[in-house]
């Protein structure tokens, strides 16, 4: 373990201590307080156990992303499936998801259900939060992309067959997916709930990390444009057109976007209430807003640029 540790801290791996925990739990099948009972023992690890941690920790050490070496990230109270071709799920996303729970659950109370759409849902993770967090809701999970579509999938069937969540997954472009009335099998002017963390990442913003940069997909990672806003313009159109009057709208965007991600939302005349939100760190990384009561389009809203804090229900 101390030899592990120094690797991974003399590779800049921010976590080293953390990671090699994590690591050999993995090659043991342990938990982290077994794992803590068998390194106080001083416990001896077979030729095979070494040989596999060993290869492990080397790979951890070019950076590869920890998830894709164990094959699982958690998220909220789920461990997901991922790799390469999938977006890792982060921790900051776990308030976005919050966000959508709190309006699913409201939405239940009112009616006694919740429709809720994820778009650009990569590996499932906020889709698969608020179906099993909220009895009563039905989520639809749209993306576009293979990869990410398979590993969402995978996810899906798992969360399904182990709680019963109903997840409804759909391969489709997040800007025109689901459209349509209900009565012809679309869900415009249906859903209680539109949430995304689509790309986002403008085109001259590398990510720092070697893990993002290197592993995450581009197309889960750049939102096309000068500003990196091209995609969640898109989403937010579908949002428009998905939301029935009063319905929530959430939507993950980078810190240094949050005046733009507001103005985007109010310029479609179709949001009221528009606001920033904070993640677990502080940071501003979501766009709250509630679809106007009339369901129209019109003029756009104010700018609510200073106001900050959590939509009521």
């Amino acid at each position: 373990m101390r030899w592990a540790v120094g690797v991974l801290d003399e590779n800049g791996v921010a976590s080293p201590r953390a990671d090699a925990e994590i690591l050999l739990g993995h090659v043991l099948d342990v938990g982290r307080g077994e794992l803590q009972r068998l390194l106080l023992m001083g416990t001896e690890l077979s030729d095979d156990a070494v040989r596999e941690f060993a290869g492990l920790v080397a790979r951890r050490a070019e950076r590869v992303p920890l998830q894709h070496l164990t094959g699982t990230a958690p998220f909220r109270h789920l461990e997901l499936a991922v790799g390469p071709g999938v977006f890792v799920p982060r921790p900051e996303t776990e308030q976005v998801a919050q966000v959508a729970v709190d309006a699913a659950r409201a939405a239940v109370e009112a009616a006694g259900r919740a429709v809720v759409v994820d778009l650009c849902t990569g590996s499932g993770a906020i889709a698969l939060a608020v179906a099993t967090e909220v009895p009563g809701t039905v989520v639809h999970a749209v993306e576009l992309d293979s990869d990410a579509h398979a590993w969402a999938a995978r996810n899906v069937a798992g969360v399904r067959e182990a709680t019963g969540a109903v997840v409804r997954l759909v391969r489709g472009d997040a800007r025109r997916a689901l459209a349509g009335p209900p009565e012809g099998g679309g869900l415009d002017g249906a859903c209680d709930v539109v949430v995304s963390n689509p790309p986002y990442v403008p085109p001259d913003a590398v990510p720092r990390d070697p893990e993002v940069a290197g592993h995450d997909p581009a197309v889960a990672l750049y939102g096309l444009g000068a500003d990196g806003l091209e995609v969640p313009r898109g989403v937010t159109a579908a949002a428009a057109r998905l939301l029935r009057p009063g319905g929530v709208y959430v939507m993950e965007h980078a810190e240094v976007q949050a005046a733009a991600a507001r103005a985007m939302v109010a310029d479609t005349g179709a949001f009221a209430d528009v606001r920033t939100l904070a993640d677990l760190t502080g940071r501003d990384r979501m766009v709250v807003a509630r679809r106007t009561d009339d369901g129209s389009v019109g003029p756009a809203g104010p700018d609510r640029s200073d106001e900050r804090g959590r939509m009521a229900p």
